[in-house]
């Protein structure tokens, strides 16, 4: 009896350990996961850390880049608006300076017709004949009429043509003396001159009926 009670002492002592061991070992195999636990959050905070940032230095690239575009931009714009402003005063500056030579140079054209009418007038006071005063004008006549005409100035066609508004001002209508010539001009009170194909001066007329 003595010997059984001791066997079953010693199997209740060998069944303790080995629960205890078992208990150790789980324990153990419970931290170890709890230590991969930590190690995989830790490695996901890490990774997370790592994924802002990388995303915040690709933000802050692309608004360097940004600003460097709109200065880029800024620039180019103003040295347009630069040279478009020095462009507007240049061409400004011609066209004053291409109207006073034109002036000019009509002004300078005209002299030697105003010479023409000096010394026609110095003529008349000793000329003993009417007919070479009278050829003297006609040359200076004609002289300033070609002259207005190389500057584009031509004389409206108004006699015995159909009364044209755009061209013609009617002042008074008389009888026509034939009747073809009803409606249309049968004198001209003073002529009309174009500049350029542009109206100067309207031809007064008057017109048959």
């Amino acid at each position: 009896m003595k010997e059984k009670s001791e066997m079953i002492d010693k199997e209740k002592i060998v069944d303790e350990k080995s629960e205890e061991v078992e208990n150790i070992a789980a324990s153990a195999t419970n931290s170890d996961d709890n230590l991969v636990d930590d190690h995989s959050a830790s490695k996901k905070a890490n990774h997370s850390k790592e994924s802002k940032k990388n995303k915040k230095d690709k933000s802050e690239e692309i608004i360097e880049k940004l600003n460097a575009e709109l200065e880029r931009r800024n620039d180019q714009y103003l040295r347009l608006q630069a040279e478009f402003d020095n462009y507007r005063k240049r061409t400004l500056k011609e066209k004053m300076e291409l109207t006073k030579s034109a002036g000019e140079s009509i002004l300078v054209n005209i002299l030697p017709v105003i010479d023409d009418f000096e010394r026609a007038l110095k003529a008349m006071d000793i000329a003993t004949e009417v007919a070479p005063v009278k050829e003297g004008v006609d040359l200076i006549y004609k002289r300033f009429s070609d002259f207005v005409k190389n500057n584009g100035v031509k004389e409206i066609e108004a006699m015995e043509q159909e009364l044209d508004t755009d061209l013609h001002e009617a002042i008074t209508k008389i009888p026509a003396p034939v009747d073809e010539l009803k409606g249309k001009v049968v004198d001209v009170i003073q002529k009309g001159y174009t500049l350029n194909d542009k109206v100067i001066r309207y031809a007064k007329v008057v017109i048959g009926e």
